[in-house]
């Protein structure tokens, strides 16, 4: 794995399993078709309170832009069988 992969999963190591398996298997599925605009609001979205990336992951709460749209709609394909 590398170097930037490695950090990725370690970054997406949360404090609910929900948010790991989710975030984690975004990276391995989904996150290498990101355009560098993709890959910064994901970095955002890393930054987020555990509960408030739940909420936007689950269509409780709406992202802020359209970037940050597209990367929670990339990361809800990405969970789906």
């Amino acid at each position: 794995m590398n170097p930037e992969r490695a950090r990725l999963h370690w970054r997406c190591r949360r404090g609910m399993l929900e948010l790991d398996l989710l975030l984690q298997g975004f990276v391995t599925r989904g996150y290498d078709q990101l355009t560098v605009q993709g890959r910064t609001a994901f970095e955002g979205l890393l930054k987020m309170p555990d509960n408030d990336l739940l909420a936007l992951i689950y269509g409780e709460a709406k992202p802020a832009d359209s970037e940050t749209a597209h990367v929670v709609d990339a990361i809800r394909r990405a969970a789906a069988p």
